[in-house]
């Protein structure tokens, strides 16, 4: 793992850390949950909601608590970091290893289901949702939206993902896809 790529997962640790306790718990991931079921304006009771919720339960269940080395509930940033050292060691693996959980997230985030992300939904969940300022997402939209067409299609967004967990280029732009820092 590159000190860049340390540097870009302790972004994504603190946008998933949502009580910013210092840890990712269940608790937290359950708070994503909500925040993204109140950024579609969906009824906590509604079958979105429960959509929602048992897709983020799954992320938590396959992807989070697994790295939970000392097996108390909690993950720290070590934790995290190790955990994506052993796990994302070869990108041919991302299909089976991160495509799902991308798939996932761009259908939280294609609120209107058209199948692409605009800019105002790629705003909406990244603001409401990670805590990432409006001015960085609209920077950071224009630089994922690579063939300029005012919208991430899935292939898109599965770049960028891609190049956020195993890409190494101090200048690419899904650097910042949860949030900006300085590379």
């Amino acid at each position: 793992m590159t000190a860049l790529q340390e540097r870009k997962y302790g972004q994504w640790f603190r946008g998933a850390d949502v009580d910013g306790d210092g840890f990712i718990t269940q608790r937290d991931v359950r708070m994503m949950s909500e925040r993204y079921i109140a950024a579609r304006g969906a009824a906590p009771d509604s079958a979105t909601a429960r959509t929602l919720t048992e897709g983020m339960d799954g992320f938590w269940a396959n992807v989070i608590a697994p790295m939970d080395q000392d097996g108390d509930g909690k993950i720290d940033l070590r934790e995290m970091t190790e955990g994506f050292r052993r796990a994302l060691t070869d990108r041919a693996r991302y299909p089976e290893q991160i495509e799902p959980v991308t798939d996932c997230f761009f259908d939280l985030a294609d609120l209107n289901g058209d199948g692409r992300i605009d800019r105002a939904e790629f705003q909406q969940m990244y603001d409401s949702v990670a805590g990432v300022p409006g001015e960085d997402c609209a920077a950071v939209f224009a630089a994922l939206d690579r063939d300029g067409s005012g919208a991430l299609d899935r292939a898109e967004f599965h770049q960028a993902v891609a190049e956020f967990f195993y890409g190494d280029d101090p200048d690419a732009p899904a650097n910042h896809l949860f949030g900006k820092f300085a590379g």
